[in-house]
């Protein structure tokens, strides 16, 4: 197969700092997109996956899967984008197309496992590259238009921590009517409690401390909690329709499931990385429901951008040159970050 080469930041080895090198990138297949990358966010999986915290992985792993830029070339069959678009990927770049998750548009879920956009083998076997990097070549079914009127640089983190926070709160119906709490204010939480403010929903921020008070407050909450305060929780129990944690640390799930309505329910995006206590009768005491979220399928993430088109929501952002990803990387570590980095690719 005839490859190009393109520069890119990449880890060489597990736990490595990132460095600059080449990559190479297959030439077009009839359905393929050559995307000119413009920018491409930092999450934090990318650095769980560096330091091979989720299993073995690829290397060298050139991470990024929120990744915007144009198309700049497409293939023979390609009716989806053309030259000139502004388009997105995120966290996949292939399923197999046929199973019963993948005909309904849940392509997340794949019953023969969908291909990431790094860190993954493609199907002829070939490891997959993201976004750190100057171009990628990804099938138009897995290519996302990014509606005019949304900075390509403030829509990367939406391709990964946007759709994460919109797919539960769509699913779960934060709307109109609805008291909607979102525990903590970071990469994910600062675009829930914005996507929930535009369903209509009321929004509170639960933190461990007032210190971000004033920036829930602009992005869209209604009222902001410090969980450090044992008060919070008996002054807000029994409040909220849906609780979604955004945070992987440790909590008391007791505690949170308190502050639920009967029949409410709360999501975990944010994943702690070993088994959490959950004490049953703090479930069926109130008909409440304990349930889990990631990212969403192509069609959802597609609404999703739209919709944050639609109503002028895009990541909080701190733009960096390549050369100071390992910097970022330890920034991340430290919370020291309001509220995404996003990489200007054409500093590579």
């Amino acid at each position: 197969m005839t490859v190009t080469t393109v520069p890119a930041y990449a880890a060489p080895a597990p736990k490595a700092p990132l460095e600059r090198t080449e990559i190479p990138r297959r030439e077009l297949r009839e359905h393929d997109v050559l995307i000119d990358i413009a920018y491409s966010g930092i999450c934090h999986s990318d650095i769980h996956q560096v330091n091979e915290e989720w299993g073995p992985a690829i290397f060298p792993m050139v991470p990024g899967h929120e990744i915007a830029g144009t198309v700049s070339a497409v293939g023979s069959a390609v009716t989806r984008h053309q030259v000139g678009d502004r388009v997105g990927v995120g966290c996949f770049v292939d399923s197999c197309r046929e199973c019963e998750q993948c005909l309904a548009g849940t392509e997340q879920f794949c019953t023969n496992g969908n291909t990431g956009t790094y860190n993954a083998r493609g199907r002829d076997g070939e490891p997959t590259y993201g976004g750190y990097s100057t171009r990628i070549v990804v099938d138009e079914r897995y290519v996302l238009r990014i509606p005019e009127g949304i900075g390509l640089d403030v829509a990367a983190p939406l391709l990964c921590a946007g759709i994460t926070t919109y797919s539960p709160l769509n699913r779960w119906g934060a709307g109109p009517g609805r008291k909607v709490a979102v525990v903590g204010l970071g990469g994910l939480g600062h675009m829930g409690v914005q996507i929930a403010h535009a369903m209509g929903a009321e929004v509170t921020v639960l933190s461990q401390s007032l210190r971000k008070k004033d920036d829930g407050l602009a992005l869209g909450a209604d009222h902001y909690y410090a969980t450090g305060d044992p008060g919070t929780f008996e002054q807000l129990a029994g409040s909220f329709d849906l609780i979604l944690n955004t945070v992987s640390a440790d909590l008391d799930f007791g505690a949170y499931l308190g502050l639920l309505k009967a029949g409410g329910t709360m999501v975990q995006v944010g994943a702690p990385g070993h088994p959490v206590p959950v004490q049953v009768f703090s479930l069926i005491g109130g008909n409440k429901a304990l349930a889990g979220s990631m990212i969403g399928g192509i069609a959802e993430t597609q609404q999703m951008l739209d919709f944050c088109a639609e109503h002028g929501i895009g990541a909080q952002i701190e733009v960096i040159s390549a050369d100071r990803i390992n910097e970022a990387y330890e920034r991340v570590l430290t919370s020291d970050v309001r509220y995404r980095f996003v990489i200007d690719t054409g500093t590579i």
